[in-house]
Formats: C-alpha cells, structure tokens, sequence
C-alpha cells in the first residue's frame, strides 16, 4: 500500500516536509518549556504554592493529551493538511495572548487552549510524513524531524530567561516572542504542505481498529508502561530542572537554563546513534535496557550530588539515553508489534499513554516540594518511576532479530 503512494509524491518533497516538521517541534517545545524559567515569577504574581505551578503544565498537558485522539480522527475526515494549520493558528493566538492577561484564571484558560490546539500536531504531522518520507530514509527522517524537540526546549529556556535577566521586560513578553515563529511555521504549512491523506484513507475503511486486540498484545502493553514511566522522569527535568537548579543550587537564571539545556543538546546525538544501533541489531528491548538503568542513574544522581562537575556529567548522560533518543526505539517497538491494520491506532495510544505522565509529572513534583520543602523527594519519585518502567521491559518478548519492513 505504501509504495503505491510514494511514487505520486514528487521527489524531494519529503526533504521539505522534514524541515517544516522539524521547525514545529521545535516551536511546539519552545512554546512549552519557555513557561519553566518563569515560574518563579510566576509564583510571585499569583502567590502560587509549587503544588499549584506544577499544576499549570499537567492542565497545559492534560488538554494536550486529550486532543491527541480526536486530532487524528478529524485529520483523516477532513484533511491533515487543515487540522495542522489550523491547531498552529489557533497555538499562536492562544500564546500570544497570555500578554494580555488580567488574571491567574485567564492565564490558566489560555495556557490550557495552547496545549489544546498543540494537540492537533502529533497524528497529522506523523500520518503525512510516514507517507512521504522513502522507506529506506523514513527511521532517519523520522529522528531528524524529532530532533527538533531538542532545540525548542533549548530556545525557549534561553527565551524567557534572556528576556528577564538581561533585558528585563515582563515574564509575559516570551510568550509573544515565541508567537513570531509560530506563525512563520504555520505559513510554511500552507505554502508546501500536500495532504496526500484521502489515498490512505480510501485504503483503510475497508479494515476495522480493533482497540481490545491492542490490549491483549503483551509487547504493546509493556511498551505503553515504559513509555509512561519514561516520559515521567524527562517531564519532571524539563519543568522544574532550571527552578531547582535556580533554587536549590543557587543559579542564576541565565545560567540554570544553560545547565538545563545541556539534556535537549546532547539527545539529537543520542537520538541518532540509539535508532542506528536498533536499526542495525533488528532488536529494541536489548537497546532499551541499556538506556533505561542509565536514565534511573542519571536522574537519582541529579539530586544525589554536590559536584558542579558530576551534575554536568549526569545530564549529559541523561540527554544521551533519556526520553528523547529512547522514543524513537520505542516507537520501532510498536511498529514491529501493532497489527498493521491498527497501526495508527496503536501509535495514537502509545502517545496517549506517554502523554499521560506529563499530566502527572509536574504537579506531584511540586506536591512533594510543598510536602517536603525540596524538590529532591520529586526526581527520586522520578527515579523509581523509571525502575517500574526497566522491569516492563524486562518482560517483553522479542524475537532475535525484529522483521524490518
């Protein structure tokens, strides 16, 4: 089926649908990380306890989480192409917004509308590349348009934490910055998108998503379970890594978000080499269970150490084997494991599932802060949490070599 719709694109548009899809991760990430380095300015303006702070990204990723279904079934109904403009639209809007916003209700409506409307980019975007990009470069593209996670994490830490240690403006002023982009992505959309998505559908009608079947599928089970527990321990880093760095480790601001971004920098490496070596063993459990051990080490030493030195090495470490260069062996697992006639059904739950820790990840974070006084007790949750995720793994069943499509 996949071949026969290949041909009909014309060569090298799938270069560009890389790159456009690569600049939305990045504005998609930036938009969500460039809140981090605020939320003590945050806590100051509305009088927040951390419990209430981490509660502003699990409601962002709560509505970003519930969309991510409904997306994807309106996008094969009406077209991807005009889901995607669409939600990216709407995303500036809702963003840009914030400036004007009168109170901590009406900040936390809009913040909530921009995890909405960024809910309607991960089904789109991955139905229209995975048709696009040539099957010999799809695990390559894929890791390329990922990688811009990576660098949106990275830009909207520096973002807010330039604007108000050097520049000194508003902490509502990032938020119209990050708009600015946004926009130019969502241009790029409607200029060179193709939705090529009325071919598969036409393909797929004829075949019914079984839900429950995907439920008895033990891999599937156990790679929904390891995503989650990974995606737990990478969204308590990404919130509150820069305030504790800031807090608890006397940083400050400018400097707390480069420590931070050492994570997003070092995993475009680290996403390229895991997905190689999975690709060439034909294997992923074996990957995963190198990856894992060293995010639980990685993410229990953050806190466990007093060294500037050693807390450098370990979000390296981090970077190299945690939750973005995992995700994408992870994905290959379920590839190698759905049924094909579910397929997109299949990925839509592993997201969902995964997602569903970056509701939990930030409040209970901060719950703990509030609890214990520190931070500390919520990256040693996040560690055990990544341990419940190695022992799922440890009971997939892989055969010695996974069949490569």
């Amino acid at each position: 089926m996949e071949n026969d719709l290949k041909p009909s694109i014309p060569t090298g548009y799938w270069l560009k649908l890389v790159i456009i899809f690569f600049l939305g991760w990045i504005v998609i990430y930036a938009g969500r990380s460039v809140l981090s380095p605020l939320v003590g300015e945050l806590q100051t303006q509305f009088g927040l306890t951390k419990a209430a702070t981490g509660g502003i990204m699990s409601l962002f990723f709560l509505a970003y989480t519930l969309f991510q279904i409904p997306s994807g079934i309106l996008g094969d109904k009406i077209g991807r192409k005009r889901v995607l403009v669409t939600g990216f639209s709407l995303y500036a809007i809702f963003i840009a917004a914030i400036y004007f916003v009168p109170s901590f209700t009406i900040f936390l409506i809009l913040w909530m509308l921009t995890g909405a409307a960024q809910g309607c980019y991960y089904g789109p975007q991955y139905a229209l590349s995975s048709e696009a990009i040539p099957k010999k470069w799809i695990t390559l593209g894929s890791a390329i348009i990922g990688s811009g996670m990576s660098f949106g994490i990275a830009m909207g830490y520096y973002l807010s934490s330039v604007m108000i240690s050097v520049f000194n403006t508003s902490w509502k002023i990032p938020f119209v910055m990050v708009a600015m982009p946004i926009v130019i992505v969502t241009i790029l959309m409607i200029v060179f998108i193709k939705d090529k998505s009325k071919f598969s559908v036409a393909s797929q009608t004829s075949e019914k998503t079984n839900f429950s079947q995907l439920f008895k599928n033990r891999n599937l089970v156990l790679a929904y379970i390891t995503i989650f527990c990974s995606i737990y321990g990478f969204f308590v880093i990404i919130t509150w890594l820069p305030n504790y760095l800031e807090v608890e480790r006397g940083m400050n601001k400018i400097e707390a978000s480069q420590i931070a971004s050492i994570v997003p920098w070092i995993s475009i490496i680290g996403t390229l080499l895991c997905s190689y070596v999975s690709d060439k063993l034909g294997r992923r459990k074996p990957v995963v269970l190198f990856m894992m051990p060293l995010s639980l080490i990685a993410i229990f030493s953050i806190v466990y150490c007093d060294s500037y030195a050693v807390l450098v090495a370990v979000l390296i470490l981090y970077g190299f084997i945690g939750k973005i260069s995992l995700n994408p062996v992870l994905i290959a697992l379920v590839a190698d494991n759905a049924p094909k006639a579910s397929l997109s059904t299949a990925f839509g739950l592993y997201n969902f599932f995964g997602m569903a820790a970056s509701i939990c990840a930030p409040y209970f974070t901060g719950l703990i802060a509030d609890k214990t006084g520190s931070l500390n007790s919520g990256f040693y949750l996040a560690a055990v949490i990544t341990l419940v995720g190695i022992t799922a793994m440890l009971f997939v069943k892989e055969a010695k070599s996974a069949k490569q499509s």
